[in-house]
């Protein structure tokens, strides 16, 4: 059971990564820009993370579905991989948003023309 969150996370970061590739948002539009985002996005959540452990401010909860396997005192093997997921979903989505609002104004200055 410990393994629980670990995996549902991977499973949810996989399904963003086959809306991505299906809709060909982020990493599959330009794979270095995407690779260098995420690297770039996950270091700052890393530091910020050991930023707030090294202050008292966060600190690991026990959980059962979690695997107990921490990198740091404070920062469980699950942290990386969930700011991981934060920063490609944010990404998908926004790149998602940006296409769909731009299809939609392009429909509606089509509709405007006489």
């Amino acid at each position: 059971m410990g393994f629980v969150y670990l995996a549902l996370l991977l499973a949810t970061l996989g399904c963003m990564l086959l809306l991505d590739r299906r809709f060909r948002l982020f990493f599959w539009r330009d794979a270095v820009t995407a690779t260098v985002v995420t690297l770039v996005g996950l270091a700052f959540f890393l530091v910020w993370d050991i930023a707030g452990i090294a202050g008292g401010i966060f600190f690991r909860g026990e959980a059962a579905v979690a695997t107990g396997i921490v990198l740091a005192p404070e920062l469980p093997i699950e942290e990386p991989v969930f700011l991981l997921f934060l920063v490609v979903c944010t990404m998908i989505v926004y790149t998602g948003a940006v296409r769909v609002l731009s299809r939609l104004r392009g429909r509606s200055s089509a509709e405007v023309r006489p």
